[in-house]
C-alpha cells in the first residue's frame, strides 16, 4: 500500500513537471543571424512614425525565462494589446552564435542583469531604461500587475511633459 502511494505520487509529480515545463525545442523567437543594428534602426524609425517607444527584449532561444515572458504577454490579450499599443518590439539575440557585443556595449552592458533583460528606447534610439526580468517575475511566471506597470510607466504618453501640466 505504501509503495503504491509512492509510485502514484512520483507519477503525479512527473506529470505536473512535464505539464508546466516550457517546450524549448519549439521556441524560436530570436535570430542569431540577424543584423540587429539595422533591425533596431528600423524599429526606431517605425516607433517614430507610430508615436511609440521601442521595447527590446534581450535573450536567446535557449532562455526559458524569455520563452515564459513571451508566452505570458502574448497569451494575455490585455497585456499583448498594451505592449503593441505602446511599443515596437524587437528581440535582440544573445547566444554563443552571436552575442551582439557591440550593441550590448552601446546599451551599457544590460546582460549584467541576466536574461531576459528589457531596454526601452525613445523614437530617437536613445536608451531610456533598462529593466531586469526578476522585478517582473512571480514564482515560475510573471506578475500581471508588474508587467502592466512596466508597459504603462515607460510608454511614450507616460513620458510626455504635457501629461503633467497640473503638477508644475
Amino acid at each position: 500500500m505504501n509503495m503504491k502511494r509512492i509510485v502514484i505520487t512520483a507519477t503525479l509529480i512527473f506529470c505536473a513537471f512535464i505539464a508546466f515545463s516550457q517546450d524549448m525545442t519549439k521556441f524560436k523567437l530570436y535570430s542569431p543571424e540577424a543584423n540587429a543594428k539595422k533591425e533596431i534602426e528600423a524599429a526606431v524609425k517605425e516607433a517614430k512614425a507610430a508615436g511609440k517607444q521601442v521595447l527590446i527584449q534581450i535573450g536567446g532561444n535557449w532562455c526559458v525565462w524569455c520563452a515564459r515572458f513571451n508566452d505570458f504577454v502574448t497569451s494575455d490579450k490585455s497585456l499583448d494589446s498594451l505592449m503593441n499599443a505602446n511599443f515596437v518590439v524587437y528581440h535582440l539575440n544573445y547566444s554563443k552564435e552571436n552575442k551582439n557585443g557591440e550593441l550590448l556595449a552601446k546599451y551599457e552592458f544590460p546582460q549584467r542583469f541576466g536574461f531576459p533583460v528589457f531596454l526601452i528606447l525613445n523614437d530617437k534610439g536613445d536608451l531610456l531604461h533598462t529593466q531586469t526580468s526578476w522585478y517582473l517575475e512571480a514564482a515560475k511566471s510573471y506578475d500581471k500587475e508588474k508587467v502592466t506597470a512596466f508597459f504603462t510607466d515607460w510608454s511614450k504618453k507616460a513620458l510626455d511633459p504635457s501629461e503633467y501640466k497640473d503638477d508644475q
